[in-house]
């Protein structure tokens, strides 16, 4: 039978299953066939037995005043807002402690793990001793313990700590000044951006130029000089849109400025410690995974030490870095999930808790709290799963 032959025979139906790729589709799209009917199958038979029972369903409850206040708040909000609001309140809450707790985690993490393979034989044992004692201990009582040693170390408000002007420590928290912005500091915030994309152009040229020439530009330098001057010289340019509020003692507690909690801080110390540990490891293997060799031809090329791990041995051990750093974000984010053990109001302690206690709805809240959790672990991944492409070698 010639090739011309083959192309005309007539189709059959079970040509579908013969097929090894047209098999593998065909059970791939039963599965999810399958798998879409059981669900709604679950949610059917659960909404029959809801009303059955009386039990009103539905998510009109979020429009309902919430009745409860909440101790730290990035907007505006008291105990007349709806639950909707306290939910907004809690996701942002739970966000703030998340991307704090992953950049500080990064830093102290990163540090340590090229801290562990140093040469310095204390330095190695204390960071060693760190590492251990902290991955095995329950994350849960290191913020307890941190949240103890804020509210029982620090003094009272009357006698806080002042270690420079206007910032006040004490066991209500971490009094500061926060700017009051006018209309006009927008430019600042333009010109802050435009500073950012000026420094991945640049840091982008001095990579080429480094790679052309073998040049090296202080990309760091010259870039946090950029970020910080360029958004200065807009906030002056722009008549200064922005006075600070200082904070003040007022009766048992501060005014005015910002007060940053201490269920806050103890959280996130804690799940920065705590995270920092594993992300170590994960980076003392990806510098051992490297070969000696690049650092012995390094050296043999008269590159300094610090450049050599910067230049050398990070970027080809990131790759191996950044697949299970995905997993401790992803990790550090959900036991923030923990918040509600010191009283700091996330998305579980207000929409997850009070509100399902005055509401009733514990499928609707939970959802809610389910669906929030999914979205924020699923755009954290999404963003490191593009970065570890960038970092990833290119097959040929």
């Amino acid at each position: 039978m010639t090739a011309i032959d083959i192309d005309q025979a007539p189709f059959k139906v079970s040509n579908l299953w013969t097929d090894q790729k047209s098999r593998g589709l065909l059970i791939q799209i039963v599965s999810l066939i399958l798998l879409l009917l059981f669900i709604a199958y679950i949610a059917n038979n659960t909404m029959s037995n809801l009303k059955l029972l009386g039990v009103e369903t539905g998510y009109g409850f979020l429009s309902e005043p919430s009745n409860y206040d909440i101790n730290q708040r990035p907007i505006e909000y008291d105990s007349r807002s709806s639950h909707g609001r306290a939910a907004v309140v809690g996701i942002l809450n739970t966000m703030i402690v998340a991307v704090c707790g992953i950049v500080l985690a990064t830093l102290l993490g990163f540090t340590a793990g090229v801290l562990r393979l140093s040469g310095n034989w204390l330095i190695s044992r204390l960071v060693y001793c760190y590492v251990e004692f902290t991955r095995n201990v329950p994350v849960l009582l290191q913020i307890l313990l941190w949240h103890g040693i804020i509210v029982h170390t620090l003094p009272l408000p009357r006698q806080a700590l002042q270690p420079a002007d206007g910032v006040f420590l004490s066991n209500r928290g971490f009094a500061i000044p926060w700017p009051q912005l006018e209309p006009a500091f927008w430019a600042v915030v333009v010109a802050f951006f435009a500073a950012i994309g000026g420094a991945v152009w640049f840091a982008g040229y001095a990579k080429k130029v480094q790679a052309e020439t073998g040049k090296i530009y202080p990309v760091i330098t010259i870039n946090l000089a950029m970020i910080v001057l360029v958004p200065v010289v807009a906030f002056f340019l722009a008549g200064q849109p922005a006075t600070l509020d200082w904070p003040a003692l007022t009766g048992f507690n501060f005014k005015g400025g910002l007060t940053v909690k201490p269920e806050f801080i103890a959280l996130w110390f804690a799940l920065s410690v705590y995270t920092a540990a594993f992300i170590s490891e994960i980076v003392r293997a990806g510098i051992m995974a490297v070969s000696h060799g690049q650092t012995e031809a390094s050296y043999a090329l008269g590159i300094r030490p610090n450049w050599t791990m910067r230049l050398v041995i990070l970027p080809q051990a990131l790759r191996v870095i950044i697949p299970p750093l995905i997993s401790q974000y992803l990790n550090l984010t959900k036991n923030s999930s923990l918040a509600i053990a010191v009283g700091y109001m996330d998305i579980v302690a207000t929409i997850g808790g009070i509100s399902l206690n005055q509401t009733g709805r514990a499928l609707e809240c939970m959802s809610i709290v389910l669906a929030i959790y999914l979205t924020i672990s699923l755009s954290i991944s999404s963003v490191m799963n593009w970065y570890n492409k960038r970092v990833a070698l290119v097959e040929r």
